[in-house]
């Protein structure tokens, strides 16, 4: 027999090395394409097996994780149509608080991990543990919730590990312009849950309806949430022929409270002040700039009045409904919009302008910069942040006559989170040079009102709320993003959900999923299972391009 020589000994050996690498990473693909999780995760490695999960599973749980628990145990109940049994030891499913993970995952990170000994799923809270059972829930088949009954279900070895990019993963939904009913609202919280986003935005007031309960002031429920008609188009004359109203009582709110808490979803209230506030002055008139009666509008736009925040009776008004949402709402932010405010009738009333005079304001944004401070610094002492959409630093982004307004001198208290969502986006730079925390929601990249041709998935996708160009020793300051659905036009919960679904999905990984690991050919992908989800969800999603 012919030897080989050594140096073809080596080329046959790198050979075989570069075969069985080729091999290896076949199976890695093949492995891949069984895991697909939105939104994709931090990292995931693959093992060679696969883990058959019986309809005699058992659940062994740390203390302090019964909701998990419970949401685990209903999940499986829908597919295995058996309540799996809480053991102490056994191979199965384990539920783990880990405190010492919360150095390298956070307060939101989990690992998952799926071998022959069962599914370990770790968290260093509660939290962590929920979103390690979401992604394992998106492992299961798709019909596994919905009427077939599984005797067991094949899970392929894994080890995930994971944790969000930004703390803040918003979506706002306005209730305000239409109402929409605690059903549609449970159903929104059910699919943030499933993608891990953990802020319910919620707008309960505007010109067009009041939609929360204030003990002290019922005439905002009694008249405030009442309009006789709505605008059935932009700019048009035209209505719809019939009333619409809806609120709310505080037993309902604190009821979707904790169904959000369930869920691991903060809620934020958003109080409109100083400007939308034609709702509330239809129910007490004396709230008004202009003095003048109004009715809950049934049109949309930037309207002429706002409270008259040069009266402190009117200040007190608002500290009081601040008193019962903060008391309400047991989150740490409280928002008060803060936008498009129509000065015009602070530059009309002797009232406010003896109020600039005496405090030494010169412009109505000082105005509004000097009251939003009072506002701030009250919330705060409650222990919460108050929180507004840009034009409460004091910037005109708007430009309505084509000129930028006077440079305000007040300067909005610290403490404050920036709500940006319009204007140059260098004026996030400013903001988080000057100190302060910004959710970056500009409306060109996430506003769910806006059509598909305007705001294609794609583009849904591809926004980065980091500025580009930011500098890095700031990047902390960005908390986030939300996606905003207004409902202006958007009267019912079916034409909502067109709007909203899929770029909910979308918006969801902008917020979790770190730039490297984000690939729009493998969301889209993954996302032909998420639709079929919700079909059987009954869930109205649009299914163009």
């Amino acid at each position: 027999m012919k030897l080989l020589s050594n140096s073809r000994y080596k080329k046959m050996r790198l050979a075989l090395l570069i075969f069985s690498f080729v091999i290896m990473n076949a199976h890695f693909i093949l492995a891949q394409e069984k895991v697909q999780i939105i939104p994709q995760p931090s990292s995931i490695g693959y093992g060679n097996g696969t883990f058959v999960l019986k309809d005699k599973v058992t659940i062994n749980a740390s203390e302090g994780l019964q909701n998990e628990v419970q949401f685990l145990s209903a999940l499986l109940q829908k597919g295995f149509s058996k309540t799996p049994k809480l053991v102490k030891k056994g191979i199965g499913i384990l539920l783990k608080i880990d405190e010492s993970l919360k150095d390298k995952l956070g307060e939101e990170g989990y690992t998952l991990s799926v071998g022959r000994k069962g599914i370990y799923i770790t968290g260093a809270t509660a939290t962590g543990v929920f979103y390690g059972i979401e992604s394992f829930r998106q492992l299961l088949p798709v019909d596994f919730e919905f009427e077939k009954t599984y005797k067991s279900v094949k899970i392929p070895f894994i080890e995930i590990t994971d944790k969000p990019r930004f703390p803040w993963r918003a979506f706002m939904l306005d209730e305000s312009r239409h109402f929409k009913g605690k059903e549609a609202v449970k159903n929104i919280l059910d699919q943030m849950s499933m993608f891990k986003m953990n802020t319910f935005h919620w707008h309960l007031t505007d010109d067009q309806g009041w939609r929360i309960e204030i003990k002290k002031y019922p005439k905002l429920t009694e008249i405030g949430s009442k309009r006789r008609d709505t605008q059935l188009s932009r700019k048009s004359e035209e209505r719809v022929g019939e009333p619409h109203e809806g609120f709310y009582t505080q037993s309902e709110i604190k009821e979707i409270l904790a169904y959000a808490e369930s869920k691991h979803i903060n809620v934020v209230p958003e109080i409109e002040m100083p400007g939308h506030a034609t709702a509330a002055i239809a129910a007490y008139p004396w709230l008004s700039s202009m003095g003048v009666p109004q009715e809950v509008s049934v049109t949309f736009g930037k309207l002429d009045d706002s409270f008259n925040i040069a009266d402190p009776k009117v200040v007190t008004f608002l500290t009081d409904v601040l008193d019962e949402v903060i008391k309400l709402f047991p989150g740490e932010v409280i928002h008060i919009g803060g936008d498009e405010v129509n000065f015009k009738p602070w530059e009309d009333s002797r009232i406010a302008q003896d109020f600039m005079s005496k405090n030494g304001l010169e412009t109505p944004i000082d105005l509004q910069i000097y009251f939003t401070n009072q506002i701030s610094n009250y919330i705060d002492s409650s222990g919460k942040r108050m929180m507004g959409w840009n034009e409460i630093m004091g910037t005109d982004i708007h430009e309505d006559d084509g000129k930028t307004s006077a440079e305000a001198k007040q300067k909005l208290a610290k403490s404050a989170i920036v709500h940006f969502w319009k204007g140059d986006l260098k004026l996030i730079n400013e903001a988080v040079e000057q100190g302060y925390d910004v959710v970056n929601s500009n409306h060109w990249d996430t506003y769910l009102d806006y059509t598909y041709e305007r705001t294609p998935l794609s583009k849904s996708y591809a926004f980065n709320p980091v500025p580009e160009g930011l500098n890095k020793e700031y990047h902390y300051r960005i908390l986030g993003t939300g996606a905003q659905m207004w409902s202006e036009w958007i009267p019912t919960v079916a034409s909502m959900e067109q709007q909203v679904f899929p770029r909910l999905a979308a918006y969801a990984e902008v917020g979790w999923t770190t730039l490297e690991n984000k690939d729009f050919e493998r969301f889209e992908n993954t996302l032909k299972l998420i639709k079929q989800r919700w079909k059987l969800m009954g869930i109205s999603f649009y299914e163009g391009d």
